[in-house]
């Protein structure tokens, strides 16, 4: 499972003192591109062959400013043409559970404006990251 730490800024929080909603699917996000680039693929833009389908995330505890968080990032399913990554999102020091997400990627052709299959080294690799769920 990929993990990413991060620290959360105060310009994430909102006016009731914690870190608001809209900041978990930053998170995710940064998450999603360490993962992809942690198994070799690119993230150059133009080189980038990965849309976003659908991204959920379920807010069980609150976080702050200043907290470092961990991101765990594994792959819950593997299609053809797309995978859903599981994300949990953890309070670094204690290991409180913040948050739970899942993201649906594919695989995309943007000359042909069409999903694509996995690269079979993508696929490849993916299939290590294959997490019971989480």
């Amino acid at each position: 499972m990929h993990e990413l730490k991060l620290r959360t800024r105060f310009c994430e929080t909102d006016a009731i003192g914690h870190i608001n909603n809209t900041s978990y699917f930053i998170y995710l996000e940064d998450a999603r591109l360490k993962f992809f680039e942690s198994i070799g693929a690119s993230v150059e833009i133009k080189d980038f062959n990965i849309i976003l389908a659908s991204v959920k995330c379920d807010f069980i505890s609150q976080a702050f400013y200043n907290e470092e968080l961990t991101i765990r990032t594994g792959v819950a399913k593997l299609g053809n043409t797309s995978c859903e990554l599981a994300h949990e999102m953890l309070d670094a020091e204690t290991g409180r559970l913040i948050a739970k997400g899942k993201a649906v990627v594919v695989f995309f052709d943007f000359d042909k404006h069409q999903s694509r299959p996995i690269p079979d080294d993508i696929r490849g690799i993916l299939e290590k990251h294959l997490q019971p769920v989480m």
